[in-house]
């Protein structure tokens, strides 16, 4: 029997916060940012000041993210990450819901990251004030063993990504954007000198990924990039319906 027809290519399934905007080439949102295709859903008032806490997510909130992570299995998708690691705190609750693997955070990375490098893993996130210990937790990460800087007081971040979404707005300063990721990188490599490694815990960061090697000498781990190894992972499942 052939079944090349019956057998769709590999995709992808981004579970995607409420926002507006622009999201690059390397943005976990951005579908482009894949080597293959991407259903994108996005999550009907799931926005930054919503999602990026220390703690658990409202019920209403979490049952849209199960429903999401339903509709993408049911488009296709092989696997399933989120543009925002906060939601690592959602993870066992949608990975419960599909059948797919399912990655909703950088943070999960942290294992792989650490067997991958000598030295103390930074973490760079939206917020470092939010990234608490519930979050932590949620993400199996010890405090003791990660370094974290945030970029929630750099205004060309925070006035973007962290803003509520009838304030955020449709463009924003690119190079403004990587300089302050660039600028924390540094400040956070100074403080510990033996940072082996970055992992990127927010899922606009990553087209900044190639900067932050430049400026730090050091492996960067995100979200797009495991992507990858999970469509790989979960790829045999995809099977026309």
């Amino acid at each position: 029997m052939n079944h090349a027809s019956s057998a769709r290519p590999p995709a992808i399934g981004i579970l995607s916060l409420d926002t507006r905007f622009a999201r690059l080439p390397g943005d976990a949102g951005n579908p482009a940012s894949y080597p293959f295709a991407a259903h994108v859903a996005v999550v009907e008032g799931a926005d930054s000041p919503g999602i990026v806490r220390d703690g658990a997510l409202p019920e209403p909130i979490l049952r849209r993210f199960e429903a999401a992570a339903i509709g993408l299995e049911a488009q296709g998708a092989a696997a399933i990450v989120s543009t925002c690691g906060f939601l690592a705190t959602a993870q066992t609750r949608i990975a419960a819901a599909v059948r797919v693997p399912v990655l909703l955070s950088a943070l999960s990375l942290l294992p792989v990251v650490q067997a991958s490098r000598p030295g103390l893993v930074g973490v760079l996130t939206a917020s470092r004030q939010a990234l608490g210990p519930a979050v932590l937790a949620a993400a199996g990460i010890a405090p003791e063993a990660v370094a974290i800087a945030g970029l929630e007081d750099e205004p060309a971040f925070a006035d973007s990504f962290l803003a509520a979404r009838d304030r955020q707005p449709a463009h924003f300063d690119r190079g403004a954007v990587e300089a302050a990721a660039v600028r924390r990188a540094r400040a956070l490599q100074a403080a510990h000198p033996n940072l082996g490694a970055l992992l990127l815990e927010c899922g606009n960061l990553p087209p900044y990924a190639d900067a932050l090697r430049a400026a730090t000498g050091l492996p960067v781990f995100h979200i797009v990039d495991a992507a990858v190894v999970l469509v790989a992972a979960g790829g045999g499942q995809i099977r026309a319906m």
